[in-house]
């Protein structure tokens, strides 16, 4: 291994075609600075690379299990993480680009990793690739930002990012307001839930209101994708519990619809599902009829409101482009809007600024603030980081145990 290779910091803003700058780096063609990792062997580790590596083990039945016997996809998602770690450090390679590995982790889960990065320094080279500040690991000293495609390495700027998305006052009326006459929304009471024999939850009790802002936090594997598919009536677990979803007890004759009518629903991995050629207006008038792609007709109402969101978050001059042609950040904020186009009486963001560079964690914060000092809705946030522009009434905290992860309400 040569020696003049070092470990890197790059910051990577969202407008960036990050796969091709990794694929520059794996096929030996980076130049300047990273040219001496030209000639060595590198891997990738990412969420992207997992997803992968699992699609091959459904495909190849014949691939080798990545411990023993069992294979990558039976491991829960923190397992998962680590298990493919080994995987990348037993192929021997001489460098490994690490892909925003803190996303998705808990505080626990990032110290942790960070201490295991800074241990496997020592033996291999390290390119870790990050979209946020805070991210940057301190025991490596080349830090750099990129900017642009050309992928040149720049100093970091530290600058704060007080970029302004509010163009006007207040947010767009529905086009027709989705009525609710009572006060509470969801209602839990003292309940719990197992798969097969291993507790996830137990006796939680968790009333959330109209017009409050939570956020809901707990560590990986703690529970809060279960609360949170209680909560849109996706889960079967929730009949012949306590529970209470829009004034209804769960079981009570209601229709799945009859639950998600009331809920805007934002989660990262949404944006996959908008994979035809969709503008952006089009993916956005779609939220009026809970459709992936725009297969109806809409009205004059729908497309001057439509207008009036793209204008209030600086998008109005896009509105053309192909959904899936803008960057990370634009999807992201495009489809929280999408999701609160009606004014459902619930909206459940979950996870919204993974993956997003400090600009556009800083559109959707102003975004979420907006929404709850310019409506009624009640905001349900769920992030492992704690935001500083950001201010929940309460927070929901699941705390893990042997019988299942309890609530409490901080």
């Amino acid at each position: 291994m040569t020696n003049t290779a070092t470990h890197w910091n790059i910051l990577l803003s969202n407008q960036i075609n990050k796969k091709e700058f990794i694929e520059i780096l794996l096929s030996g063609k980076a130049t300047n600075e990273l040219a001496p990792f030209n000639g060595l062997k590198g891997i990738l580790y990412s969420d992207l690379a997992i997803d992968q590596f699992i699609q091959k083990e459904f495909q190849y039945i014949e691939l080798t299990a990545i411990d023993s016997n069992r294979k990558l996809s039976t491991f829960s998602s923190g397992q998962r993480k680590k298990k493919f770690l080994q995987y990348c450090i037993d192929q021997k390679p001489d460098f490994i680009i690490f892909d925003n590995p803190m996303d998705h982790l808990d505080q626990a889960s990032r110290v942790e990793l960070a201490k295991a990065l800074e241990e496997m320094a020592s033996h291999i080279i390290i390119i870790q690739l990050i979209n946020r500040h805070a991210d940057l690991l301190p025991f490596i000293s080349n830090n750099r930002q990129i900017n642009s495609d050309n992928f040149i390495l720049e100093e970091i700027a530290h600058e704060t990012h007080e970029t302004k998305i509010i163009n006007q006052q207040g947010i767009p009326h529905p086009a027709h307001p989705i009525e609710y006459p009572n006060k509470i929304l969801v209602q839990m009471n003292n309940l719990s839930v197992s798969y097969q024999v291993r507790p996830v939850v137990k006796n939680i009790n968790w009333t959330i209101e109209q017009g409050e802002f939570w956020q809901l936090i707990g560590p990986n594997g703690s529970g809060k994708s279960t609360l949170l598919s209680l909560i849109n009536g996706d889960n079967p677990k929730g009949y012949g519990q306590d529970l209470h979803l829009f004034g209804r007890k769960k079981g009570s004759g209601e229709s799945v619809w009859d639950i998600k009518k009331n809920i805007g629903y934002f989660a990262t991995n949404m944006t996959s599902l908008f994979t035809r050629n969709h503008t952006l207006e089009q993916m956005i008038l779609s939220g009026f009829f809970d459709s992936i792609g725009l297969y109806d007709l809409p009205t004059t109402l729908h497309k001057k409101i439509a207008d009036e969101w793209l204008e209030l978050i600086g998008m109005k001059h896009l509105k053309s482009k192909m959904f899936k042609r803008l960057s990370v950040g634009q999807q992201r904020l495009a489809m929280i809007v999408r999701s609160v186009l009606k004014h459902p009486p619930l909206v459940i963001l979950d996870e919204p600024v993974e993956g997003l560079d400090d600009e556009n964690v800083a559109l959707v914060c102003q975004l979420i603030n907006l929404l709850k000092r310019e409506s009624n809705m009640t905001i349900v946030y769920v992030s492992h980081r704690i935001e500083p522009n950001l201010a929940p009434n309460s927070i929901f905290e699941l705390i893990p145990s042997e019988e299942g992860s309890i609530g409490i309400i901080k």
